[in-house]
């Protein structure tokens, strides 16, 4: 009978993917755009101000086998035409004390100006860091523990030999950016592609040991829509691929100005064959603070028993006391 960390590893491969087993290994967020240098590198240090702080936190499948995700980010543009970011990420899963941890640093290039003006950007960004993942063999159950009359028995030997617990590779990614920053538009258009695990780390947890991580490529794009001076709705799009694993997903939120310093956020977000996500939030002054919640659509709803997932950022955004030029900065994300 296999150890419950192979089954984790099932588990972990069909939840990310939707309905059927495939190769996805990334976790996935429902607020994307939140999260930079999970999506695209490109995008560091793309908003208005003097650094960012962005942080994420992601819980799903509570009643079966919880999944917890969270993730820190920070970033800093220059006047150099060089904006620099850093990020970790760690989830949580399952009952053998599985972690998956991500560092990297980025860094995105911003001299590309295709007008005068300098309004339609082309960013290209790079990524470099490590992956680790780890579990404790301590909170491993074995088909040999167990038996028939008598039940579970930790003290039961077990013939499963674990020669390790915890494995580190070195990783890359990049992507390119375009967005039309220009004011005053009744719509402004962006769109990204990147390519993440350029190195394919090995998957030392394989069979082997000479496993390889499928590259994951993003396409994402928008448009936002200015249908007045106080209500704007951006439609957007993310498509995903990882190894035979994709996520498709489309949706749009509405930003109200409700007074001096203050939007409030709604939106809703379908992903194909997995999940409706619902997004509400508010911005005051230089902070943000998002949540959504998945409704999953998918087979897996059924044996999960109604579980649901659900999300929440709060960003804060140290700003310049006086914009340059002085109108609302357009960006390509939240």
């Amino acid at each position: 009978m296999r150890t419950i960390i192979a089954t984790l590893f099932i588990f972990a491969a069909t939840v990310c993917s939707g309905t059927r087993l495939m190769a996805q290994t990334d976790p996935h967020f429902s607020q994307y755009y939140v999260y930079p240098s999970w999506l695209n590198p490109a995008l560091t240090g793309v908003f208005d101000g003097d650094y960012r702080v962005a942080a994420i936190y992601r819980t799903q499948w509570g009643n079966i086998s919880p999944f917890k995700t969270y993730g820190v980010s920070g970033e800093i543009p220059t006047a150099k035409n060089i904006n620099i970011g850093a990020s970790v990420l760690n989830q949580t899963a399952g009952d053998g004390g599985y972690n998956y941890t991500t560092a990297y640093v980025s860094a995105a290039y911003t001299g590309v100006k295709l007008d005068a003006s300098h309004y339609h950007q082309l960013n290209f960004g790079l990524q470099l860091g490590f992956i680790q993942r780890r579990f404790d063999p301590s909170k491993l159950t074995y088909g040999e523990q167990w038996n028939p009359v008598t039940g579970y028995n930790p003290g039961n030997p077990v013939s499963d030999v674990l020669t390790r617990n915890s494995a580190a590779s070195f990783d890359a990614g990049a992507g390119a950016l375009y967005y039309d920053a220009t004011p005053g538009k009744n719509f402004n258009i962006y769109g990204g592609v990147s390519v993440m695990h350029l190195t394919k780390p090995q998957d030392q947890f394989s069979a082997k040991g000479d496993a390889r991580f499928p590259m994951r490529f993003n396409v994402h794009g928008g448009v936002k829509l200015t249908l007045s001076e106080i209500l704007s709705i951006t439609p957007n799009f993310l498509f995903m691929q990882q190894g035979p694993a994709q996520e498709k997903m489309i949706g749009a939120y509405g930003q109200l100005n409700a007074a001096a310093g203050t939007d409030f956020l709604l939106g809703v977000n379908y992903r194909y064959k997995d999940a409706v996500t619902t997004h509400a939030g508010f911005i005051y002054k230089n902070m943000m603070l998002g949540a959504s919640y998945d409704i999953n659509t998918s087979d897996l709803s059924k044996m999960a028993h109604g579980s649901n997932s659900f999300e929440i950022s709060l960003t804060f955004i140290g700003r310049r006391s006086v914009r340059t030029p002085d109108v609302e900065f357009v960006c390509p994300r939240l």
